[in-house]
């Protein structure tokens, strides 16, 4: 406890000589709280931000994340082929005429997956990952899935993500910390991510605890997807990736995310026959008068 008071100590006398602070989203402000440092507000809430609240939030509200995918054959070849083949797809979705916010999103990633590979940032596997939003990750992966099935690449890939993703986590010290519907305490949208990534062709998927925030805090979702060539791969990988993301999205839709509700809409234009369930506005007043 005096570790969290002596900290907080420091951090708001720096605070008040001009130091912007906001909590990465490890728990510290919790942990803080429950050590008694002054953390807390009159109101309950926390007097700082968490960096969901402050500026990932938009962006997981327009569906991008991280994107990761792995080449099975451990050849480094492939894994540039595979960089080559996403960034193309994001010079297409450039032209398409995004919106701004797209537009900064899709330009950060493109210079990001242009220079990944001089930046050796392999470790290990012969993986990547790629901040992406539904349209990307689906574009992609049936890209890669036709240059496996063509033998451009050499052999299959598994496809995933990083569980601190637009849908993939439930946290209110976190992922979900920017839901302000009340919604943010519940721990649904993790397991709904799992059940649909199943029952839509998820090769595996898995349900955790405690990811980045601590046991008893947080709620993780996670899949692989196996491309392996085959038309039924595509398709699936379609199916589950358009999930995968929209999910998250609209429930930042129903939060009331203007972002979120223009990226909701962009999608079910977009991908045939998806009809989602969106939220019909009130006007405050009208609630008033009730």
């Amino acid at each position: 406890k005096q570790w969290y008071q002596r900290r907080v100590r420091a951090v708001n006398y720096m605070c008040q000589s001009g130091t912007y602070f906001w909590d990465y989203g490890n728990a510290f402000l919790l942990e803080a709280s429950r050590a008694g440092a002054e953390v807390v507000s009159k109101d309950g809430t926390f007097i700082y931000p968490t960096y969901i609240q402050l500026t990932l939030g938009d962006v997981f509200s327009l569906g991008f994340g991280p994107f990761r995918w792995v080449c099975t054959s451990g050849d480094p070849l492939d894994l540039e082929k595979t960089d080559k083949i996403a960034a193309e797809v994001i010079r297409e979705q450039l032209s398409e005429n995004p919106s701004p916010e797209e537009a900064g999103n899709l330009s950060d990633n493109l210079r990001w997956i242009e220079e990944a590979g001089r930046n050796q940032m392999v470790v290990g596997s012969q993986a990547r990952i790629l901040y992406s939003n539904q349209a990307g990750r689906a574009r992609i992966a049936l890209a890669f899935n036709k240059a496996i099935a063509s033998g451009h690449i050499s052999a299959p890939i598994v496809l995933s993500r990083d569980h601190h993703d637009v849908s993939g986590t439930d946290s209110p010290f976190r992922e979900t910390s920017n839901i302000t519907d009340g919604s943010m305490w519940c721990a649904d949208m993790a397991v709904q991510n799992v059940i649909g990534g199943a029952l839509r062709g998820a090769t595996y998927v898995s349900i955790h605890n405690g990811g980045g925030v601590g046991w008893g805090e947080v709620m993780n979702g996670g899949f692989g997807m196996l491309l392996d060539g085959s038309e039924d791969a595509g398709e699936k990988a379609c199916s589950m990736l358009n999930w995968d993301v929209s999910n998250g999205v609209n429930r930042r839709a129903w939060d009331g995310h203007p972002l979120a509700k223009e990226a909701i809409r962009k999608t079910q234009e977009r991908v045939p026959g998806y009809d989602l369930t969106v939220c019909n506005e009130t006007d405050p007043e009208l609630l008033k008068t009730l």
